[in-house]
């Protein structure tokens, strides 16, 4: 037959699922046992909500002890005002010396130091108590939970995850090999798994720059600017769309053979009817077809039956005009 090149797109099917564009986990700054939690999955919260508490009872004393060691720290230098203040006028009148007029003046200034510092804990021990209550800043519906109340829980481990509503995303693990075929800027199809008839377009928004170290796919979001109430988060989706595969010269798989443990095809010459082995590179290959991306020039003739029984130099017979 005589080969022609062809390029044409291929659907690709990839299964991912729905998430929000996004999500925040919400967590205490400081550690403790939690010991309620107000906000359950699929719960709407706003912001300012208590969504969780840990005993404050801990804090609690460290803010009252803070409180008393600032409000003895102020009587002090109040008291150490006042020496100050006497010492100054003694000096000036000469029942006092400069030596016991410093020491007053430096015992004031530590005192007045030592204010500073305990309001500095003051502060901190405030804050510590107001950290015992987790509150919301920034409304959302709540899609993951991971403590229950009576557990201890760490600074930073999720007590919540609140998804936001600012749009959503269908998100796949792409291999390698199609991440290099795909568009950018592709339109992708999505549809319910269960339920083909809830579609979905939308556009690649976002790519790892990074595969995953263990799978060696990389995830892709695709960006769902408006999308049916049935497609909820969490869904699973399947997303569809055609890659542009390269240009290369399909052939019937009776046209391939070997030469050199590689594969290859026979050529026959147009003007001497002779047939010549050459290697060949593959694009794909199936039971039924072969597609070779190196080797073969559109224009040429492949003998695609009897290839195993020809010698190099050997004269065929072609079978009409162009086959």
């Amino acid at each position: 037959m005589v080969a022609s090149a062809s390029t044409e797109g291929e659907p690709v099917s990839l299964t991912g699922h729905v998430r929000a564009r996004t999500e925040e986990n919400l967590a205490f700054r400081i550690d403790g046992r939690m010991i309620s939690r107000k906000a359950s999955v699929g719960q709407i919260i706003q912001p300012g909500d208590v969504v969780a508490e840990i005993d404050p009872q801990p804090q609690q004393n460290g803010l009252h002890a803070a409180q008393a060691q600032n409000e003895a720290a102020r009587a002090a230098v109040h008291e150490a005002a006042n020496t100050l203040e006497r010492q100054r006028r003694l000096l000036g009148q000469g029942w006092t010396t400069r030596a016991q007029f410093d020491a007053a003046e430096r015992a004031y200034l530590s005192a007045k130091a030592e204010v500073d510092s305990t309001a500095a804990v003051l502060h901190t021990a405030q804050d510590q108590f107001g950290y015992t209550k987790l509150v919301a800043d920034s409304a959302g519906a709540v899609i993951a939970t991971g403590a229950e109340a009576g557990e201890v829980v760490r600074a930073g481990q999720m007590i919540v995850t609140v998804a936001h509503g600012d749009g959503a995303d269908a998100v796949f693990d792409v291999p390698a090999s199609l991440m290099r075929q795909v568009a950018p800027d592709a339109s992708i199809d999505i549809a319910l798994t269960d339920d083909r008839s809830v579609r979905a377009v939308g556009q690649v928004r976002e790519v790892a720059p990074q595969a995953d170290p263990v799978t060696r796919s990389y995830r892709v979001k695709v960006g769902l600017s408006a999308w049916p109430k049935a497609m909820r988060l969490g869904a699973t989706v399947t997303g569809q769309t055609h890659i542009q595969v390269a240009s290369g010269i399909e052939l019937p798989a009776t046209a391939l053979t070997t030469a050199e443990d590689r594969p290859a095809v026979w050529i026959v010459d147009g003007k001497t009817q002779q047939v010549s082995l050459r290697t060949v590179d593959l694009l794909r290959q199936d039971s039924s077809h072969i597609v070779v991306s190196r080797g073969v020039e559109s224009g040429e003739i492949v003998v695609t039956a009897g290839v195993h029984a020809l010698r190099p130099g050997q004269n065929v017979h072609l079978l009409g005009a162009s086959q």
